[in-house]
């Protein structure tokens, strides 16, 4: 619960000795209006205060959890960062499973439904698309040159045509071309595209044969494939590939389907000190309602929620997903040193500058988006969420990288909260939220929706105006990015390139 001091800076939770500020605050300032508490030097928004005296080797709490250690004696009104405090993370993980622990409480019903495209397995996309994707980046500017060609001549019979660049598919090998492999073949498969056009060289790695192999054959209706290498003219045979393609989706129609057919994959990237206060416990009720209307939340960035997994393995439905949950964090921080580097190497330049000292606050702010959902499911990279609830997808922290396992996994909407700004967009529809006001207002053109005014007007309205917006959206409102024409990919490469 947030309890505003005077309305600049708030505490997060009883047990909290620290505040956040919501506003820059004077030298000398008063915190209380019944204390003489006052603050020792100007602090930043999203920077932290102490409250309390903290000695040396201490804990400071935020969110009701340490979120570090205090290199030095700190005195109440005392600004709290990098000089002052430092991570207590290692690459050890001491995991507990507590039987019986109590399932989250449903979210208030809700009443949202959106108007999809339901395809033929019975899933519901939002957008209905054809997308271009070249199994190598040899073949990437090709595939662009046909998606806007096509998108010009089809203007208005579907929603668009997009092709994902990228530079991978060959001189990769073993896992690192396995994660290319398992990408792409995950996008081919999702429901916001009406048809899928994978485009290969014909000598590289990422074979068009073992790409096809990992899609099931009742997927395979809506997808063509051409090797480059086989025709004379790539271009016009792309075109009439997309043209049968378009022909079998452009009469696709929208219906009206409940909140429970939505996939929502949520993220946050460029955070600030007031993410984990305002916009990441607002997406954290978008997937409660989402998840109680019995539809599926992915969360992934398993770096970034180091320091707090066990707040998530806490709601693991049984032993099985305990257990695939803390495989799948210790397997990232074995990456981590096996490439020696620390685990704790975050927050980013950006999240610092916003108030964010170590990775634990980072953590413990960033694991809000998944509400109080229950962890129904675990998938590696390339996976597809398939069970309705929380789902743990494995990838990196990195915006592009992780959105796109998002899509991949199935989300046909991502919340993407930022407490700094970004205009990247991904090819599920991306909403961008701004933890402050100030960015909302000074980046227009990037964000959809502010969630600064909850500091204002409570979590119940904005929770409502959210959701509202996320079924929009759903139905066929365009995205900041996609009107910004923000559409991209990024594949995680994590092994040797030849």
């Amino acid at each position: 619960m947030i309890d505003p001091i005077e309305t600049r800076a708030v505490r997060v939770h009883d047990a909290d000795n620290v505040v956040t500020a919501i506003a820059d605050i004077a030298m000398g300032d008063r915190l209380f209006a019944d204390a003489d508490l006052r603050t020792a030097a100007a602090v930043g928004r999203g920077h932290k205060i102490a409250l309390a005296p903290i000695a040396q080797g201490a804990a400071v709490i935020k969110y009701g959890f340490p979120i570090g250690i205090a290199t030095a004696d700190i005195a109440p009104g005392d600004h709290i960062h990098s000089h002052n405090l430092a991570t207590a993370l290692n690459g050890d993980g001491d995991y507990v499973y507590r039987v019986g622990a109590p399932e989250a409480a449903p979210a208030a019903a809700v009443s949202n439904s959106f108007r999809g495209y339901i395809r033929p397995d019975g899933r519901v996309g939002t957008r209905n698309e054809i997308w271009i994707l070249p199994t190598v980046g040899c073949v990437g500017n090709l595939a662009a040159r046909v998606a806007r060609i096509a998108g010009e001549r089809y203007a208005g019979r579907i929603d668009g045509v997009h092709a994902f660049k990228h530079p991978f598919g060959c001189s990769q090998l073993g896992d690192d071309l396995g994660h290319t492999r398992a990408l792409l073949a995950a996008l081919a498969q999702h429901p916001n595209a009406g048809g899928v056009l994978i485009v290969g060289l014909g000598c590289e790695s990422n074979q068009l044969g073992a790409l096809l192999d990992l899609i099931p054959a009742e997927r395979h209706a809506h997808i063509r494939t051409l090797s480059a290498q086989t025709v004379e003219d790539d271009e016009a045979a792309c075109l009439t590939l997309v043209d049968e393609l378009v022909a079998g989706c452009a009469d696709a129609q929208r219906s009206e389907v409940p909140l429970s057919e939505l996939v929502l994959g949520v993220k946050c990237g460029g955070s600030d000190g007031l993410s984990g206060l305002t916009a990441n416990p607002l997406v954290g009720r978008m997937a409660d309602a989402v998840a109680a209307a019995g539809g599926k939340v992915v969360l992934t960035e398993i770096p970034e929620i180091f320091g707090a997994e066990q707040v998530l393995m806490d709601r693991a439905i049984s032993r099985e997903v305990f257990d695939e949950t803390v495989r799948l964090v210790q397997d990232f921080k074995d990456y981590f040193i096996r490439n020696g580097e620390p685990v704790s190497e975050n927050p980013s330049p950006g999240n610092i500058a916003g108030g964010i000292t170590t990775l634990e606050e980072k953590s413990l702010g960033a694991v809000q988006k998944g509400g109080k959902v229950p962890v129904v499911d675990v998938r590696r990279y390339g996976g597809e969420a398939t069970l309705a609830g929380l789902t743990l997808l494995e990838a990196p922290g990195n915006d592009a990288v992780s959105s796109t396992a998002l899509t991949a996994a199935g989300a046909t909407i991502i919340l993407f909260t930022t407490g700094r700004g970004t205009p990247l967009g991904f090819p599920a529809p991306t909403l961008k939220i701004a933890s402050n006001s100030a960015l909302a207002q000074r980046k227009t053109g990037w964000i959809d929706f502010d969630a600064g005014a909850v500091l204002d007007g409570g979590f119940d309205s904005a929770s409502d105006a959210l959701l509202d917006l996320i079924a929009a959206t759903a139905s066929g409102a365009p995205t900041k990015a996609e009107a910004n024409e923000e559409r991209d990919i990024a594949i995680w490469k994590s092994g040797v390139t030849l």
